[in-house]
């Protein structure tokens, strides 16, 4: 069985090793046919301290890594500064 990737946003960085990242995802309600958006945070191990927040970034579950990390950052898209 391979292994989800999901795509998402940098959302903070405070610790070490770690981003938490923000999964948005869209799907039409049941009932009343309207699409919703809903969002959920990933702690992912970020082994080299290389996204800040505003980054795009791919990420890839794992074993668990600690507590609350069981993805890991694979590749991702530096933010575009003004």
């Amino acid at each position: 069985m391979p292994k989800r990737t999901l795509q998402g946003v940098v959302v903070s960085d405070k610790t070490a090793k770690t981003v938490v990242v923000r999964v948005d995802r869209r799907f039409t309600h049941p009932i009343y046919k309207k699409t919703i958006r809903r969002s959920k945070n990933y702690h992912a191990h970020d082994e080299n301290n290389e996204f800040k927040p505003g980054d795009m970034v791919w990420i890839e579950e794992s074993k668990p890594i600690s507590k609350l990390k069981r993805w890991v950052v694979i590749r991702g898209e530096h933010k575009k500064s003004a």
